[in-house]
């Protein structure tokens, strides 16, 4: 299928030196409230790159639940693939695909285990369907069928029921401290607005990169 001729001109607008606060955590939490503003589906969703033990890089979708000058926090099933590639390498990367607003946000950085009482906090806010999926899914094993992860599912409220459910050992947060931010805005004819944030031991510079 040649679809060569799929294409659309970023128009709404520009992105300017004078507009990027020196801060990157600053502009960064400001592009995430104005996805939030324009009611996107899941604002909040990245795309998180790893690296095998063999260098084959994989990507998935997740989910940002808080972030503050610290870092960038997700969660997930810590024997899961994503788990098990950040134990060998530490070094990831996130993508922020605000695409209705023709943005992308790229953050490289590094991943590492959140505390234990952290992830409880966390777990606690939940709701308590998403609680029993954390029990039930040995994330990314083979699995025979459908039906058998639902039999879990109701194997699993039966075992809590009437009582909290309790912070699975195999399951938690990670933070990811970045190094550096690149903020994209999409303009006319393929001219891109790029600037990237990098950490020296000065704090943040900021260049402007050529689309």
């Amino acid at each position: 299928m040649d679809i060569g001729d799929l294409r659309r001109d970023y128009t709404q607008r520009g992105l300017d030196w004078d507009d990027l606060d020196p801060d990157p955590f600053a502009q960064f939490s400001l592009w995430f409230q104005q996805a939030c503003d324009a009611d996107l589906l899941e604002p909040n969703a990245l795309v998180l790159s790893t690296v095998a033990p063999g260098g084959m890089p994989y990507q998935r979708t997740v989910l940002l639940k808080y972030f503050d000058h610290n870092g960038f926090v997700f969660f997930t099933n810590y024997g899961s693939r994503k788990a098990q590639h950040m134990a060998e390498n530490a070094q990831v990367s996130l993508l922020f695909p605000w695409y209705s607003l023709e943005r992308q946000l790229a953050i490289a950085g590094t991943a590492s285990k959140i505390s234990a009482a952290e992830s409880l906090r966390y777990f606690s806010s939940r709701p308590r369907g998403s609680q029993l999926g954390a029990w039930v899914s040995q994330q990314s094993n083979i699995i025979s069928s459908r039906q058998l992860l639902e039999m879990q599912f109701e194997k699993m409220k039966n075992k809590f029921l009437n009582q909290e459910i309790p912070l699975p050992d195999f399951w938690g947060g990670y933070r990811v401290k970045p190094i550096s931010f690149e903020f994209w805005q999409g303009r006319p004819s393929r001219l891109h607005d790029r600037f990237l944030y990098s950490q020296g031991e000065d704090g943040w510079t900021r260049v402007r990169l050529s689309p």
